[in-house]
């Protein structure tokens, strides 16, 4: 959401992510786990036309059928659906698709840098049609303004072949809650207070709240609303009726001797 707001933009790289993410899989130490691409920065942001850090990233997960979960709001997903679905035919990937929105209009507003509502439709379509498990992410769920969305994202995104559905509260830490309020009053003046409010109603009379197990979904009788709209949401669509196929059994260190016993049953 907060590629919508104006401020500077500094980008950090890591170029040797790749590199540094094999050191860690080939350590005798390493534990095979589910990893998660991302929790914090979209792993799909523009640059990566460029970079393409994340595919190298993905490219050494395949040696490894090292297993991955993927958020991001960029159709750009789709451009590494060969790496996925090689990582999938092992229950070994899987993708959320982040939909804010399906009013192209607002999303423009809201997040400029990022895939439209209809091309992250297309993505959730491609993925599933290439045996690349996928999933709806309604994030971020800003109550009064695209609450009232929930019920029809989540059937966009089940009749693209989303089987999996979540949702995630507008998280406002102290850097990012002025600027939001400054793009309420640049594009939505007359709903500010409303949205502001209904936000501390949430956050126990704040903006943020770090409390692991609240930050993600908030509290009170607002967010057990959003809440019950999402359950019901999804009972109705048969999301969320099997668990999330990922899981890190397929782990593999390549050549050795686990790997040569993999391969008699390849």
């Amino acid at each position: 959401m907060s590629a919508g707001l104006d401020f500077e933009t500094k980008i950090l790289v890591k170029h040797d992510a790749p590199a540094l993410l094999r050191r860690e899989l080939e350590s005798p130490g390493w534990r095979p786990r589910v990893l998660s691409l991302s929790g914090v920065t979209d792993p799909y942001q523009p640059i990566e036309r460029k970079l393409k850090l994340t595919r190298r990233c993905l490219e050494v997960m395949v040696e490894f059928r090292q297993a991955a979960t993927i958020v991001t709001k960029n159709r750009l997903v789709t451009r590494d659906l060969d790496l996925l679905s090689t990582l999938a035919s092992h229950r070994a990937a899987g993708v959320f698709v982040s939909i804010t929105t399906l009013n192209p209009a607002l999303a423009s507003l809201l997040e400029p840098r990022t895939s439209r509502p209809a091309a992250r439709l297309e993505a959730i379509r491609a993925l599933a049609d290439a045996g690349v498990p996928a999933g709806g992410m309604v994030a971020p769920v800003i109550p009064g303004l695209n609450d009232h969305e929930i019920p029809t994202i989540l059937e966009a995104a089940a009749k693209a072949g989303a089987t999996t559905a979540g949702h995630v509260m507008i998280r406002l830490p102290s850097a990012v809650a002025p600027l939001f309020e400054d793009w309420l009053q640049r594009h939505r003046p007359d709903a500010k207070d409303k949205i502001l409010n209904r936000v501390r109603s949430m956050r126990d009379g704040k903006l943020n709240s770090a409390e692991f197990g609240a930050r993600m979904r908030g509290r009170g009788p607002m967010a057990e609303l959003i809440s019950r709209v999402f359950r019901f949401s999804c009972k109705r669509l048969d999301l969320n009726v099997r668990p999330w196929p990922v899981s890190a059994e397929a782990f593999r260190r390549p050549g050795g001797d686990g790997d040569k016993q993999l391969r008699l049953f390849d």
